[in-house]
């Protein structure tokens, strides 16, 4: 199994500009917790699962609007990359880096 473990300093290329935030893993075999924390709030990790390197789960977003998010993510090394679907508003791409 690929570590995916750790936080990750994300961007997210969303509608309202680009959004830092952490990214945190805490893989369990198949499954993992974790959060997704920036300026618009923390979001916890729901129906997290973990395929090999692939990372794929959901986060209910409330603020500017209620919304659950469909995430998916690969880890190769120290570099994540993703997207997070949003409803009317499409695929945003999510890229990251490993802390320490």
């Amino acid at each position: 199994m690929a570590q995916v473990d750790g936080s990750y300093d994300c961007v997210t290329k969303s509608p309202m500009g680009d959004q830092k935030s952490v990214f945190t893993v805490n893989s369990d075999g198949d499954s993992f917790t974790g959060q997704n924390a920036g300026a618009m709030g923390s979001l916890d990790v729901q129906n997290g699962k973990v395929d090999g390197n692939k990372l794929t789960w959901t986060m209910d977003m409330k603020v500017p609007m209620p919304m659950t998010l469909e995430c998916e993510a690969t880890i190769d090394g120290d570099t994540l990359t993703g997207t997070i679907k949003a409803g009317a508003f499409g695929s945003m791409a999510m890229t990251g880096t490993r802390q320490g």
